[in-house]
């Protein structure tokens, strides 16, 4: 699928969120996870971040408690990263020293190493800088497949391995 996201500030919004985790990443909070995915509407892209605690074992890139430790971004906020009006000027250092400012408990489920998921990250970074961001729901369909996560850009080389699972047990394998 190959979705157009309108413009160039969208892609650069999207992959500043993107970014943001990946500088997080960088300061020791390799814990923190996201949870991709697109509005039912296809329009718009969706970014959760949670922790690794807040993800099933079985999949690596869907949160299991939606009120739980999760923040969200949705492209249609266009410069309101995660509703906060003040980071809309944000550079991605910033946008990071505001998660940790803001949610203090939420960034301490994030702090350590997962040196798996880092490079799983950096891997799917740099797909998304070339326009392909990654998706492991969407509204309209529900679950995505569970060893290939699609992206939007539905060429070859856009193809992403779903990142490695969580730490919390699968509520279906109880």
């Amino acid at each position: 699928m190959t979705i157009d996201f309108g413009n160039a500030d969208t892609h650069r919004r999207c992959l500043r969120v993107l970014r943001m985790v990946h500088e997080l990443h960088k300061r020791g909070y390799q814990r923190l996870r996201i949870c991709p995915g697109m509005a039912a509407n296809g329009r718009t892209w969706r970014c959760a971040v949670t922790h690794v605690g807040n993800v099933p074992k079985s999949r690596g890139a869907v949160f299991l408690n939606p009120h739980g430790d999760v923040i969200r971004y949705d492209s249609g906020q266009e410069a309101d990263y995660f509703g906060w009006r003040q980071a809309r000027h944000d550079t991605v250092v910033k946008l990071a020293d505001d998660l940790l400012n803001f949610c203090p408990w939420f960034a301490h489920s994030g702090k350590g190493r997962d040196w798996a998921y880092a490079g799983w990250y950096v891997e799917m970074l740099g797909l998304a800088e070339r326009g392909a961001f990654p998706i492991a729901h969407h509204d309209s369909y529900g679950t995505i497949d569970t060893d290939w996560l699609p992206t939007t850009i539905s060429e070859p080389w856009a193809r992403l391995p779903t990142p490695p699972g969580g730490e919390a047990d699968d509520p279906d394998r109880r």
